[in-house]
C-alpha cells in the first residue's frame, strides 16, 4: 500500500437503521485493519439495534429485522469493538460525517470512551469530493475501472474504499503519503466536534454553526447566555458534542 503507516489504521462502514447520529443504530459493522507491514485484519458483525429496522434502511443495505432477531447487540460487544481500534487511526468513507460520530456515539452510549485526541481519521470521501464529486460507486469506476458489486453491503464498501484510496494516492502525484497529512487534507471544514455543531472561525477561535448564537464565540455565547449551556446539555446532541462543550465551558 503506498500510504504510509506508523502504526495501524482501521477502514470501517456502518450499516445503520437510519442517519441520525444521536438516535439511529448499528446494524453491521465492518473493520478492516491494516498494518504497517501491509498485513490485514478483517472483522464483520451484525447487531441487534433492539429496535425496528426502518424498511426504507432495509432497502438501501438489505438487513432485515429477522436479520438480527438473533445477533447480539452492541452493548455485548463494546469493549472488543474498542479494543479492536484501540491505538490505530480511522479511515472511511463519508466517515468523518457519519460513521465516526455514529460509532463514538454508540460505544459513549454503551459506557464505553474513545479518546479521539491522538487519533487521525481520514475521509476517502472528502479527497474524492475535492478531486472528482462523485459516489463510492463512481469512484471505483474512475479510479480502479471496475463496478462496485454488492454495494451497501458494509464489507463491500469497506474493501472498495480501501482500493479507492490506493488508487487515488497512484493517480494524484500531489496527494500526501502518509496519515497525518492525509487525516489533514480529508477534512471539509474546521469541525472542533464530531458532528460539527462547534467550528473554528478564521481566527482559530471555537464558534457555534446553528442556532441562534450561530457565528458566535462559545465562550461569548455561554458567558452573555449562562442558561444556553443547559438547554443544549438536555437537548438530542450527541456525546462528543456536548463532551467538547463542557470543556469550553469548564476553560471560561
Amino acid at each position: 500500500m503506498k500510504l504510509k503507516l506508523t502504526r495501524p489504521i482501521v477502514f470501517f462502514d456502518l450499516e445503520t437503521t437510519g442517519v441520525d447520529v444521536v438516535n439511529d443504530r448499528i446494524v453491521e459493522l465492518c473493520m478492516v485493519k491494516i498494518m504497517p507491514d501491509g498485513s490485514r485484519i478483517t472483522g464483520t458483525r451484525r447487531f441487534n439495534p433492539l429496535m425496528p429496522i426502518p424498511a426504507e434502511a432495509s432497502a438501501v443495505h438489505g438487513i432485515t429485522n429477522d436479520d438480527v432477531k438473533d445477533c447480539p447487540t452492541l452493548a455485548q460487544r463494546a469493549p472488543q469493538v474498542a479494543q479492536f481500534i484501540d491505538g490505530c487511526d480511522l479511515a472511511g468513507y463519508n466517515s468523518n460525517r457519519f460513521d465516526v460520530p455514529l460509532l463514538v456515539e454508540e460505544l459513549a452510549r454503551n459506557g464505553v470512551h474513545i479518546p479521539l485526541d491522538d487519533i487521525k481519521m481520514i475521509d476517502v470521501q472528502s479527497i474524492f469530493y475535492k478531486k472528482e464529486p462523485r459516489t463510492l460507486v463512481a469512484a471505483l469506476q474512475k479510479y480502479c475501472g471496475r463496478e462496485l458489486i454488492d454495494a451497501h453491503a458494509a464489507e463491500a464498501d469497506v474493501l472498495a474504499t480501501i482500493d479507492v484510496l490506493e488508487a487515488q494516492l497512484e493517480y494524484y502525484d500531489d496527494l500526501p503519503d502518509n496519515v497525518e497529512e492525509l487525516a489533514e487534507y480529508s477534512k471539509m471544514a474546521n469541525n472542533v466536534d464530531l458532528a460539527g455543531k462547534i467550528a473554528l472561525n478564521d481566527e482559530g477561535v471555537p464558534v457555534f454553526t446553528f442556532g441562534k448564537h450561530n457565528g458566535i464565540e462559545v465562550k461569548f455565547a455561554l458567558k452573555s447566555d449562562p442558561s444556553y449551556y443547559s438547554w443544549l446539555m438536555k437537548s438530542s446532541f450527541t456525546a462528543n458534542t456536548k463532551n467538547v462543550l463542557t470543556s469550553i465551558y469548564k476553560s471560561k
